[in-house]
């Protein structure tokens, strides 16, 4: 095995572990007492969550029956959706826990202002003590001045005069000097603010923490019912200097990623198919990653495709997931079920050429893109349109005069902050942006991978609309 991949591996689970624990800490440690029932409890979901998260990874592409990586995905693919947020909100509780633990209730406001609660008792030297009474010549004596045992004053009163005796007397000890006002500490004092109590610390925790809490549960629940309710239509008209004025307003549904698995399945696909008739365009766009798992476990949950309806047809080009499913199978099986697989090839519509390429996960397997036996032939006096599922290949595609490349597989970040990563690999996350004389629309997809949950990038259908610039 690669050294540098056991070291990135144990790099990783190292992180994984620490930012657990980090979680731990502050959502069960300081938020609960010890040995009670809540923390036992929360504990052992901390612990058996990062592990049903790693085996649903890793169940995903074993031979163990569907069934059990449905039962593993569910829940293992949630926790890793909802500790992404616990972790945010809980960084994001360090900003404000300084505040709460310095801010002060009412009650303890007034005391610190000299209110009706005194100070803690002082120590023996600066007690207060009973005043002690004078004696009959005008010498006053205190308890203090006595010698242990006995009652008797320690001097003696001659003519009107005291008289100490020596191995007894004592100066009078000067008056304690009068507390300081509310808020200025004694000289000397290193600590100017006073420290929080273990109570106090307590139910701070316990506020960050519980806020934190609603925050991820919430967050994920939203993003959760965007998915499982099915993608929304997007509409993006786009320009194409070379396209005939009969082809103004030619309409293609842009569909990706629809990643049907052990957790989307046959009712996923049947809401895209709903979505995308109910549009009634003119031609159907497959562009990858529509499969999670082989043909024997999914080919039923695919099958509503064939009721796709478009009068021009729909058409699919292979995605990386494809190819990590079997990729020959699933062209086979699309096929059967009335799509036309474009595998590095081209058809001529009226007014513009469609071309397709493989995914470049392909290359492994000796099936990557091929854009001259796509598109080098072709008249580039017509206008051409590109389905291929990553948008990295937009510079082959501006090479090969490709007017517009429809893509897909960045899911838009499907997390935030996903979407600062998956602008990181690829040159356009979601949209339509110009490169050169081509330009590249990005789909965030129908579906979800991992998590079915998607938070800042929901996912959509897009209806394409060709517009003609000369008249």
């Amino acid at each position: 095995m690669n050294p540098l991949f056991i070291v990135v591996a144990c790099a990783v689970l190292a992180s994984l572990v620490a930012l657990h624990w980090y979680v731990w800490r502050r959502l069960v440690r300081d938020t609960t007492r010890p040995g009670s029932l809540v923390r036992r409890v929360a504990t052992v979901l901390v612990v058996l969550g990062p592990v049903l998260f790693v085996g649903a990874f890793a169940t995903g592409r074993s031979g163990l029956p569907f069934v059990v990586k449905q039962i593993v995905a569910w829940p293992g693919y949630l926790w890793g959706a909802v500790f992404l947020y616990l972790l945010l909100a809980l960084l994001a509780g360090e900003l404000v826990r300084p505040l709460l633990l310095r801010m002060r209730a009412p009650g303890e406001r007034g005391r610190e202002a000299g209110g009706a609660e005194p100070a803690e008792p002082a120590g023996p030297a600066e007690s207060a003590e009973p005043s002690a009474p004078a004696d009959t010549t005008g010498t006053r004596t205190s308890p203090a001045d006595e010698p242990a045992g006995t009652g008797s004053p320690t001097g003696t009163a001659t003519g009107g005069c005291a008289v100490a005796e020596p191995a007894t007397a004592t100066a009078p000890s000067a008056p304690a000097p009068p507390a300081p006002p509310a808020g200025i500490l004694p000289p000397g004092d290193p600590d100017p603010k006073p420290r929080p109590t273990p109570s106090r610390r307590l139910f701070v925790s316990r506020i960050v923490g519980g806020t934190a809490a609603a925050v991820a549960l919430g967050t994920v629940g939203a993003g959760t019912y965007g998915v499982l309710r099915g993608p929304r239509l997007k509409h993006v008209t786009v320009p194409l200097a070379k396209l005939p004025r009969a082809a103004h307003g030619y309409r293609i549904a842009v569909v990706s990623d629809v990643h049907l698995g052990p957790i989307l399945g046959r009712g996923h696909t049947q809401r895209i198919v709903d979505t995308i008739n109910s549009a009634q365009p003119d031609l159907v766009a497959v562009v990858g990653d529509l499969v999670d798992g082989s043909v024997a476990e999914l080919g039923h949950a695919a099958e509503p495709l064939a009721q796709l309806r478009a009068r021009d047809g729909s058409y699919f080009v292979t995605g990386n997931h494809e190819y990590f499913s079997g990729a020959a199978e699933w062209v086979d099986h699309v096929r059967e079920l009335g799509l036309r697989p474009l595998e590095n090839a081209r058809v001529e519509k009226a007014g513009f050429d469609l071309a397709g390429v493989n995914d470049v996960a392909g290359e492994s397997y000796g099936q990557g893109p091929d854009f001259v036996r796509a598109l080098g032939d072709r008249d580039r006096g017509r206008a051409s349109v590109l389905l291929a599922h990553q948008p990295i290949v937009i510079d082959e595609a501006v090479e090969h005069g490709v007017d517009l490349q429809l893509s897909g597989h960045t899911h838009g970040g499907q997390l935030w902050p996903g979407n600062l990563i998956a602008g990181l690999a690829n040159p356009t996350v979601e949209g339509l942006e110009r490169y050169g004389d081509t330009q590249l629309y990005v789909s965030r997809g129908a579906g979800a991978w991992g998590p079915p949950v998607r938070v800042g990038a929901p996912s959509d259908i897009t209806i394409v609309q060709l517009a003609a610039k000369r008249s």
